[in-house]
């Protein structure tokens, strides 16, 4: 007998169909065999006093309930220069959002909300960009040109962002390629999002107006690992000038993936680099499982453009019992309505990313477009608690459905079904044609979600409140003489250092190079032992202690400063640092009482060392002269440390062990 179809087994076969292969198993074969394509938009705030077209101060955050007021707005498209609509400005007037902005009179001015033409742009944030212009060695403009670029989704209270590009065509060095860099903007960052639930949508302004900057590359990284790469490279390249802000938010990047015969898809604003190669991966395979549905489709309907979906309006009194979700759904009011698919039987479960279908798909663009607030939609192909309970063959007679077609079981406002009915028209034709443009927002599990549609060109037009600004030569060349290392020579002068590769990452994320080149230059002390100090023994302190608020690198100069002059052994730093880390108000002196220590010469720490000896022969240890030397370093390690360096000490011991070796080893 022919074992039944269920959507679980179509999910696991059309998983198998395309090749889809976990990240941690894919080889670089796997991303060729898919045409694997990517690029990179990393934006970084920049550290100046101010934001970037008007005086009020930079970098400071507010708790959701310290504002002074709300404003509340309605966005609305307008026509490009060439007379035409972007379609991402279309798709969110459909949302019809209500946008809430909480300001703070401390952060935000009349011209955070579109009641003031911009201020002169602020001169100490486009020095910083052109000084990172110049590192990633792009061709830095003549002249400086503001224009606007269309956000409806209402991160920006005046529906556009001011940018301007600064440099075009610049490289960045890997480890084993160079990688073409498109251009840089400087741009006022958006408003920080509190929430955004049916039709309403709610921003902080604190952050709005920060100075930012955009680094664009090519799409020339191939596979995950050379986009984190890439975004590592230009992070640690925005770090290495000590004027960007670090932390969460800071620092974003926007992921762009594509696979043979798919379309560029944007991964919005991914805050931590360690989640690029899972995101990609996944985006890559979505995109190529979305061109399997297309070849499926367009096998089962020859002329795409004669598909058409049916629906009809069902009444709650169709079923015999109501799930949870249809009950609510009920009493709520809802409008329901029964969606037939036809020649869709077997994609709605087609694999799309780990844990999602193409059932998903339809879903999330009805959240984002339709503003409905999940659970909202049941379907024939559903994997988790099949059907709900629901008789889709049932259901499905009543759209005269075919054997091959797949139903939808929609419910919602009256006001909003419209809506989602042609989103999900438009979704199902789209699947005919392969992968939409689109924006997709990140998820920590390494898959994604609709967000929005792509931007087009028809979003940007000059902006008329701002005049060019000229960048004499002059000033270009007085930019240049402070710029800092550049990244990758920073990587050989580290490996010639000889710090070991595993601290290379702390050591550039916090632009600890200079620290270190600058403490070894002064106070005579090995780069190396410098390098491992910060990349091992810093790292490990900051993973299991809480930083103090006060701390800065310049304490830990303090500290060896400290040591050296009282001629004490700088190994003792390891023990001070967990204490001046969290407490760095502290005297060095005070952090030596703290840990019991004390000063002792090197004959009081050698006195016992006979005495000692005579006690390993007693305990009956292996009679080995090493064996005895370990031991004997042992008992005299926590009293050595700081006073003398410890191989220094072993040869001491060595010398009295040697003396004694032969009496000892015939005891």
């Amino acid at each position: 007998m022919k074992k039944s179809w269920t959507p679980k087994d179509n999910y696991e076969k059309t998983r198998k169909e395309i090749g889809y292969v976990d990240r941690k198993n894919a080889t670089e074969k796997d991303y060729q065999r898919i045409g694997f394509m990517s690029g990179l938009e990393v934006h970084q705030q920049l550290k100046t006093k101010k934001k970037l077209f008007c005086n009020c101060p930079a970098g400071i955050y507010h708790k959701n309930h310290e504002h002074d007021a709300e404003l509340i707005r309605h966005m609305r498209p307008t026509l490009s220069e060439l007379g035409e609509y972007d379609g991402t400005a279309l798709m969110e007037f459909k949302t019809k959002k209500e946008i809430v902005y909480r300001i703070n009179n401390h952060t935000a001015c009349t011209y955070e909300v579109d009641d003031t033409p911009p201020f002169p742009v602020n001169r100490e944030a486009l020095g910083i960009a052109l000084e990172i212009t110049m590192l990633s060695k792009l061709s830095v403009v003549g002249e400086v040109h503001i224009t606007r670029k269309q956000y409806l989704d209402g991160s920006i209270p005046t529906g556009f962002q001011r940018t301007a590009i600064l440099g075009v065509e610049g490289e960045i060095e890997l480890k084993n390629k160079k990688v073409k860099l498109i251009q840089l903007s400087i741009e006022e960052d958006s408003c920080r999002e509190i929430s955004d639930i049916g039709h309403r949508r709610v921003y902080k302004t604190d952050r709005l107006g920060m100075p930012l900057i955009e680094t664009v590359t090519y799409p020339e990284l191939y596979t995950p690992d050379e986009l984190m790469e890439a975004a590592q490279y230009i992070r640690f390249l925005n770090r290495s000038t000590g004027k960007v802000r670090t932390g969460i938010g800071a620092g974003r990047e926007d992921v762009n993936v594509s696979c043979a015969g798919g379309t560029r898809v944007e991964i919005k604003g991914v805050a931590h680099n360690t989640w690029i190669p899972e995101l990609s991966h996944n985006e890559a395979f979505r995109q190529w499982a979305l061109l399997n549905v297309r070849k499926i489709l367009n096998s089962r309907v020859p002329v795409a453009a004669e598909w058409k979906m049916s629906s009809m309006q069902l009444s709650y009194d169709k079923f015999e019992t109501l799930n949870i979700e249809l009950k609510s759904s009920r009493d709520r009011g809802f409008k329901m309505l029964l969606i037939n698919l036809p020649k869709f039987k077997g994609i709605l479960s087609h694999f799309t990313q780990p844990g999602r279908c193409f059932a998903h798909e339809i879903e999330e663009r009805i959240k984002v477009i339709a503003c409905i607030i999940p659970p909202f939609m049941h379907h024939s192909e559903e994997i988790i608690n099949e059907y709900h309970n629901i008789d889709f063959g049932y259901l499905g007679s009543l759209l005269n459905a075919g054997e091959e077609d797949a139903q939808l079981l929609i419910w919602g406002p009256e006001s909003d079904i419209p809506t989602a009915l042609d989103t999900i028209e438009e979704r199902c034709r789209m699947a005919f044609a392969g992968v939409p443009n689109e924006t997709r927002k990140s998820l920590p599990n390494g898959t994604t979600i609709f967000e929005r549609v792509l931007p087009g060109a028809d979003r940007m037009y000059p902006d008329t409140d701002s005049a060019p600004i000229p960048l004499a030569d002059e000033y270009i060349k007085e930019l240049e003489k402070n710029l800092p290392q550049v990244v990758s020579e920073r990587y050989h002068q580290m490996r010639d250092w000889g710090i070991p590769e595993d601290a290379f990452i702390f050591i550039l994320r916090n632009n600890l190079v200079t620290v270190i080149e600058s403490i070894s230059t002064e106070l005579n002390i090995s780069p190396a032992f410098l390098g491992k100090f910060f990349g091992h023994h810093l790292k490990n302190t900051e993973g299991k202690y809480k930083k103090h608020p006060d701390f800065r690198y310049e304490k830990i100069r303090g500290m060896f400063r400290f040591l050296i002059k009282e001629k004490l052994d700088i190994s003792l730093a390891y023990k001070m640092l967990p204490i001046i880390y969290q407490h760095p108000s502290f005297e060095f002196n005070s952090v030596l009482t703290t840990l019991k220590f004390k000063r002792r010469t090197k004959e009081e720490l050698l006195a016992p060392v006979e005495f000692l000896l005579e006690k390993f022969k007693e305990l009956r240890h292996s009679k080995t002269k090493e064996a005895a030397v370990n031991w004997l370093m042992g008992q005299l390690h926590r009293q050595s440390t700081g006073n003398i360096p410890l191989p220094e000490l072993r040869q001491e011991v060595e010398k009295i062990v040697d003396k004694h070796y032969s009496s000892f080893e015939n005891h």
